[in-house]
């Protein structure tokens, strides 16, 4: 059997998303996602919207949030993010934006992020984000529609 380049693309970007799909949440997930206690794996929340990518904070410049600790490139951004943290914040708690419009939950991966009216989206891998952009804002009501309530599925 012989598959043209678009049919092996598709099942490429398919395997990760059916993962998502088929992976039941689950109970009691905390609102925050940090492995090990440190919201997006320790990259700065502010920097997606001033530098626009993902930039790795430190301990020195860290506060403790919403039961997690946010680290920041410096001073300033800690205290931009301190004044409003809402605007900064990723959506969903820093889980996957797309696996919280199929109703379930993910990790997400600092550099597969969106800005989009102003928020930041994270998602699971840059494959997911590439399908998540297809329908922004379908997807941005279904996670709605599904957050919190899944994380006390």
């Amino acid at each position: 059997m012989k598959l043209s380049r678009r049919a092996l693309l598709a099942i490429v970007l398919a395997i990760p998303v059916a993962g998502t799909i088929l992976r039941p949440a689950r109970a009691n997930e905390p609102a925050i996602y940090a492995p090990g206690g440190i919201a997006i794996s320790g990259y700065d929340p502010v920097a997606y919207f001033t530098v626009h990518e993902p930039v790795r904070g430190t301990p020195d410049h860290s506060l403790w949030w919403r039961g997690a600790m946010w680290y920041f490139v410096n001073g300033e951004n800690l205290q931009r993010f301190e004044m409003n943290p809402s605007a900064y914040a990723p959506q969903y708690g820093g889980y996957c934006a797309y696996a919280l419009s199929k109703g379930t939950i993910l990790s997400s991966a600092p550099e597969a992020f969106t800005i989009h009216n102003g928020a930041l989206y994270l998602k699971h891998s840059t494959a997911i984000r590439t399908i998540w952009r297809q329908d922004m804002d379908g997807n941005i009501d279904k996670a709605n529609a599904n957050w919190p309530i899944v994380l006390r599925r």
